[in-house]
């Protein structure tokens, strides 16, 4: 290890000497527990450089930027009432940052194999004895490098991930100062409060402790329900502490019941008992622009654009497989910001999750793309992700086999996890080296097999999967319909008498 390398370790270390064990919240102890042997929950992302980034020169960044949070220098440490965050006296930025080599098969591509890797660390458990996360820095890569990155969902979930994964670029900016002592009081946390009105009214038949087990006092403020309008401002607006709980109460309790009673998805092939091994797969970016005019042209948004290519990608891989489709439809579980993105990186879990059924079974792409915006336009305003944010709050207080067989309630109607993140539309730099391309997924829970993320960056949009390779070993060939449906939504659209209103 080069000097000035091992004086940054021992600077970090020792500026954590002082950091007294923490205690896990519920969410994030329910998150922790999670993980089993046929889905961990790891977020697992996946950086392609050029030039190549030098290994030293990552590894000071990450030590000059990660020592400014705390859990990225903490281990865990559990017990029969949940978990604790403690330092880690022997932490080493090599533990965490390795050098990794891709192991090609004949015929296989590049791209191919860096998909193997990243399929086979997405079912390598982190080591308990350190801060759940890694870096795998493949130096040699399409003419640049690659880099893996995991990390444990009880650190944080994707909002939080992404702001701290920010600060490492060129410019990034540091985490805010905490307020010192005898500095203002935080203001009031509406989203506490509307924790503490589902507990008491709501969750309560679950089990006596359930008041106790969501935290009050959270970090982030409550956003408005209109949930998905604007997915790139998070939750855009603040629900007042004085808000009517009564005016709420019937909008919960619809939700709370369409929850609890969501019939199952239909039966196809991308949906059964998980196993072990992964398969990861992903395409080019597609041009953003070229998505916004679709939009435009047929009077949708972006989302309802991509959501209706993935539905239709679904939907021909499976009628590719011999599957009939007609009338079949599949639910996604879309995670929600519930945090104000300026405190994002004060990590931990702050989001719900809302179901969204993709109509897999219509074949004709504009009535598809209009179904899709109509159902997106029925989640607004759902209280769905505050309820789902609770469950896990509870869950989280629970013994284990409590907890799963409470949240086996979302896993066994479900089919896919999705994400649908926009990034910044500038390409970033990491120690002189451009970012070329990223991509990242989410966890599955339970027995869910299938990972779905669509993430645009620098000017493209780009579509992946991570799949159990027991029901879908070729997700290429899911990736591969992506383009098809998405030039035929194109097409329709610049054939649009562009000078009318759609």
């Amino acid at each position: 290890m080069a000097p000035s390398l091992r004086k940054s370790v021992t600077r970090a270390v020792t500026g954590t000497l002082g950091l007294r064990g923490e205690r896990m919240s519920k969410v994030d102890t329910a998150w922790l527990r999670m993980d089993s042997p046929v889905n961990l929950m790891v977020i697992v992302g996946v950086w392609v450089f050029r030039p190549g980034v030098d290994f030293d020169a990552f590894c000071e960044r990450l030590l000059e930027r990660l020592s400014k949070y705390p859990r990225f220098l903490q281990r865990v440490v559990e017990d029969p009432a949940g978990a604790t965050w403690v330092r880690d006296r022997q932490f080493d930025i090599l533990h965490h940052v390795v050098r990794g080599r891709l192991r090609r098969r004949r015929g296989d591509s590049e791209r191919q194999a860096l998909q193997a890797r990243v399929a086979e660390l997405a079912m390598t458990p982190l080591d308990r004895r350190h801060p759940l996360w890694q870096f795998e820095l493949i130096e040699s890569y399409d003419g640049g490098s690659a880099l893996i990155a995991r990390i444990h969902h009880c650190i944080g979930d994707g909002i939080a991930l992404i702001s701290v994964m920010m600060s490492l670029f060129d410019g990034g900016l540091p985490p805010p100062e905490r307020p010192r002592r005898g500095a203002a009081a935080p203001a009031p946390d509406p989203l506490g409060a509307i924790e503490t009105w589902l507990a008491g009214n709501v969750l309560k038949p679950l089990t006596g402790a359930t008041v106790k087990a969501i935290n009050v006092a959270g970090d982030g403020a409550a956003r408005s329900l209109d949930l998905l309008s604007r997915p790139q401002e998070g939750l855009a607006q603040t629900l007042g502490q004085s808000a009517d709980m009564a005016r709420l109460g019937g909008q919960v309790l619809s939700d709370l019941a369409e929850l609890v009673l969501m019939p199952d998805d239909s039966p196809t092939g991308l949906k059964g008992e998980a196993g072990t091994t992964k398969r990861v797969a992903w395409c080019d970016p597609l041009p953003l622009d070229e998505v916004k005019a679709i939009g435009k042209g047929l009077g949708c948004s972006i989302n309802d654009v991509l959501l209706s290519c993935v539905a239709g990608a679904l939907g021909a891989y499976l009628r590719g497989q011999g599957e009939a489709t007609e009338g079949k439809e599949i639910r996604a579980m879309v995670p929600v910001n519930l945090r104000p993105l300026d405190q994002a990186w004060k990590l931990g879990n702050r989001f719900g999750i809302v179901p969204l059924v993709l109509p897999i079974g219509i074949e004709n792409p504009v009535e598809r793309l209009y179904e899709v915006k109509r159902r997106m336009h029925g989640l607004k305003g759902s209280t769905q992700p505050l309820l789902v944010y609770g469950v896990l709050s509870i869950a989280g207080a629970l013994a284990r086999p409590v907890q799963e067989l409470l949240l086996s309630l979302f896993h066994r109607k479900t089919t896919a996890v999705m994400t649908n993140v926009p990034g910044p539309q500038k390409k970033l730099t990491l120690c002189g080296a451009t970012l070329e391309q990223n991509m990242f997924w989410v966890p599955q829970t339970g027995h869910i097999g299938l990972g779905v993320s669509i993430l645009s960056y620098g000017g493209g949009v780009q579509f992946g999967l991570i799949t159990d390779s027991g029901l879908c070993p070729e997700p290429q060939k899911i990736i591969d319909q992506f383009e098809p449906e998405f030039t035929k939504l194109l097409t329709l659209a610049m054939m649009l008498p562009w000078g009318l209103e759609a």
